[in-house]
């Protein structure tokens, strides 16, 4: 008898978590694309309307654009995938944000080598993880 009440007092706290999970998630994906939607406008305003000059902060916020949908595409692949985040989405993501961490500041060239090692090892465990599945 305890070893049932247990059991459905765990699936009961799974449950609890899953739904405070996947609620946040939903959350954060509602915010994140609002703050989308606003960057697309902000490029549209600068790009036709604007007349800034300066091609680099265009290039930033393109950039932005893209980890905002980058992350809004995580969150509807991990319902996709029955609440589970797929480790090479996470290789994606990190390439992604250290190439626009590249791009945006490159002042430092030490730094710039480093950030491409990250790049190099982000590859090489991608690689190790497509070898592993075929």
């Amino acid at each position: 008898m305890s070893l049932l009440f247990n059991q459905k007092k765990e699936s009961w706290i799974i449950y609890l978590f899953q739904l405070v999970l996947n609620t946040s998630l939903i959350l954060l994906s509602l915010i994140l694309s609002f703050l989308l939607l606003r960057e697309l406008y902000i490029i549209s305003v600068e790009v036709f309307i604007g007349g800034d000059d300066n091609v680099h902060e265009v290039l930033q916020k393109v950039l932005d654009f893209f980890l905002y949908f980058v992350f809004v595409s995580l969150i509807v692949k991990y319902f996709k995938e029955n609440y589970h985040f797929p480790l090479r989405y996470f290789i994606y993501l990190g390439i992604t944000g250290t190439l626009r961490f590249i791009i945006v500041s490159h002042e430092n060239p030490i730094a710039n080598f480093v950030f491409s090692l990250v790049i190099l090892v982000l590859m090489i465990s991608y690689l190790m993880l497509t070898f592993e599945r075929s």
